[in-house]
């Protein structure tokens, strides 16, 4: 697992950035106002203008604490890219974690 964003909360969601080795972007994650069904996304990941990506409010399993599931995509990539974004910590900061699916039959 990697740690490729560090976000903070702010009025309408999350603010912060997200870095790999190609990506280098500010963004914020506000809520979504279109969210007309039950599986709309939550949120709506925005750079400037422009949607990048989809969170969807989650529960884990066993539990009552809740987590953001991200989904970016991109033209250029080959694959979206699947995130969790785990709820603030005590130092006031949410951070955006992956990992590779590991192939089929590994």
């Amino acid at each position: 697992m990697a740690v490729i964003g560090i976000f903070s909360a702010v009025d309408d969601g999350y603010a912060g950035t997200i870095r790999t080795l190609n990506i280098n972007a500010r963004v914020k994650i506000v809520a979504n106002e279109r969210k007309e069904t039950e599986g709309a996304p939550d949120f709506r990941v925005m750079l400037g203008a422009t949607e990048i990506g989809a969170v969807w409010r989650r529960i884990k399993q066993g539990t009552d604490q809740s987590y953001l599931r991200m989904r970016l995509d991109d033209p250029g990539w080959p694959q979206p890219v699947w995130a969790n974004l785990t709820e603030a910590a005590e130092d006031g900061t949410a951070r955006l974690i992956w990992r590779r699916d590991k192939p089929e039959g590994a």
